[in-house]
């Protein structure tokens, strides 16, 4: 299937990254990381547009994500029968909702590129939780900015070497978030002080 998929991106290009994009986020197996490193290389070649292999493949998650997000919104019942179908969506539908209960909208964030499996349980899970929209919708564009730009644009810039872009990308995405959580507690605990130093004062 990958190398059917693969192989059909020269063909269909852009409009293909977009229809991936759009089913990878509402829990369709595609290897979307590697989909997009290889439309990055492709336009490398000039076989294809980066912008337009950009700005589809960005569009199509942002879509995804927003569908995602109303059939977890609109059809709690069912989407949890779906889940449990099978043991690991049960287990992906669990952890996706232990990880908004633990980051909140945050979390929404992560999901997109830092723990993307994930991704596409985060948008049910959010829906069904009632997370409001505009904070669920600017954290997932936020985030998917950061995941479509790394791996289009990584694809790009190691056109010749695909697997040493893979390895690459899954370093540089745990050093990355690492960073992130890094500062995020810093931000908390000069917050908690400042607060502090207010009682006290």
């Amino acid at each position: 299937m990958t190398d059917t998929l693969l192989q059909a991106l020269v063909t269909y290009g852009a409009a293909l990254m977009f229809i991936t994009a759009f089913l990878s986020c509402l829990a369709i197996p595609i290897p979307m990381s590697l989909v997009m490193l290889t439309g990055g290389a492709l336009a490398a070649t000039g076989d294809l547009s980066f912008t337009l292999v950009w700005a589809l493949t960005l569009l199509g998650a942002l879509l995804g994500d927003q569908a995602g997000y109303f059939l977890g919104r609109r059809g709690k019942g069912r989407l949890e029968a779906y889940a449990n179908a099978t043991y690991k969506r049960y287990q992906l539908w669990r952890k996706a909702q232990n990880h908004l209960d633990k980051w909140g909208v945050t979390g929404v964030f992560f999901s997109r590129w830092l723990v993307s499996p994930l991704g596409p349980y985060v948008n049910f899970a959010a829906g069904a939780a009632s997370m409001r929209w505009v904070f669920f919708t600017a954290s997932g564009v936020m985030g998917e900015i950061i995941w479509v730009t790394f791996y289009v644009g990584l694809g790009f810039v190691f056109a010749d070497n695909l697997p040493l872009a893979t390895a690459y990308a899954q370093e540089s995405l745990r050093t990355l978030g690492a960073f992130m959580v890094m500062i995020a507690v810093t931000v908390v605990i000069l917050n908690i002080a400042k607060r502090r130093r207010a009682v006290l004062s």
